[in-house]
């Protein structure tokens, strides 16, 4: 069921979510979270359906806030709020508003969603585009517990990671970090079947990624021996190596779907390691709500390390690591050109 509102308030819409849920025989409200999504009319349609098919998982009242860019001079003086009320199968499991804000009311989006949000029920807020520098003294995401961005679609994304460092606070993650969930898990679960010491580590993946980037500093963080970047064609992250003193342990993910695992002295195991769509990240974001210190940690620390060694090639970068990683099981990888790489400063894994 849709309702269309236009020109109208919070109040307003509030009350269009009664007359939905009791339309379709729903009155009570069941949902655990609220999530706002904050991002521009291009990118709505795909955030929005990654958010249904989440909210499967985690019932919630899903707020897209669009600020809507001035067409002529009326329009930056004009305040004014449309609004579009989903319930039922075309808002998922849970209650969807899609609220566009024109003139001078985008500077004042918080005052809109704060009277839509879910009673004694947690906030998330997630930037799919363009995030703010400082998430949490943003005045949406003042008002979550949590706050998700993505770097992988900023234009510089290493810089993007060290704008996230410098502006860290609790309840703060990036999807970038989720993505590499499943390579943390696999290469922790390597380590701990082996008494073997690290000696040194190679991560293998797409140059400028942020996803490589952030292994490379969990692995910097974690471990306390050299980690090299390598660079790949990818797509993505396309493997880990890590030399011990029983043997090397490889990981590699060449065709961004099944993976290889080798540990010497065991046969090489295939392992399932896809590249996740949007609604697998967001789901699993949203299990849980509390701060993530394992990502503020390798976070912190790679970046930390880049200031110490600015002019590090990419492809060279060594990083003290402190955690399982591996790199591909690949021939040697390229070497990304010295200049390019000190443009954008990757060796801050």
């Amino acid at each position: 069921m849709k309702i269309d509102l236009t020109d109208t308030t919070s109040s307003k819409i509030n009350k269009a979510l009664v007359q939905g849920r009791r339309a379709i025989g729903t009155p009570a409200v069941g949902m655990v979270l609220t999530l706002v999504i904050v991002t521009d009319e291009e990118n709505a349609y795909d955030s929005l359906r990654a958010a249904n098919e989440a909210s499967r998982e985690h019932p919630s009242r899903t707020l897209v806030v669009i600020k809507r860019a001035a067409r002529s001079p009326r329009d930056r003086t004009t305040s004014r709020l449309d609004a579009e009320v989903r319930v039922g199968v075309e808002a998922g499991t849970g209650e969807t508003v899609i609220l566009r804000l024109y003139g001078e009311v985008i500077d004042h989006a918080q005052s809109v969603v704060l009277p839509l949000l879910l009673p004694d029920a947690p906030v998330v807020v997630w930037w799919p585009v363009n995030a703010p520098a400082d998430a949490a003294n943003d005045p949406l995401g003042a008002l979550a517990q949590r706050r998700v961005t993505d770097s992988y679609t900023a234009e510089d994304p290493i810089r993007e990671l060290t704008a996230r460092a410098e502006s860290y606070h609790p309840g703060s993650t990036d999807l970038a970090w989720t993505r590499i969930t499943p390579w943390r898990s696999m290469l922790a679960a390597a380590l701990d079947q082996i008494a073997c010491k690290v000696k040194s580590v190679q991560v293998d993946g797409e140059e400028f990624n942020p996803s490589c980037e952030l292994l490379a500093m969990w692995l910097a963080d974690r471990l306390d021996v050299p980690v090299r970047r390598a660079i790949s064609p990818g797509p993505g992250l396309t493997g880990v190596r890590m030399e011990t003193d029983c043997g090397p342990i490889v990981l590699d993910r060449a065709d961004g779907s099944l993976a290889t695992l080798h540990i010497e002295g065991q046969p090489n195991r295939a392992v399932a390691l896809k590249r996740r769509e949007t609604a697998e990240l967001i789901a699993e974001e949203l299990r849980r709500l509390d701060p993530d210190d394992t990502y503020a940690s390798a976070l912190k620390y790679g970046v930390d390390r880049l200031a110490e060694t600015p002019s590090e090639p990419v492809t060279e970068t060594a990083e003290a690591a402190r955690e399982p990683g591996g790199s591909p099981a690949a021939p040697e990888p390229k070497k990304a050109p010295a200049k390019k790489a000190a443009t954008k400063k990757a060796a801050a894994k």
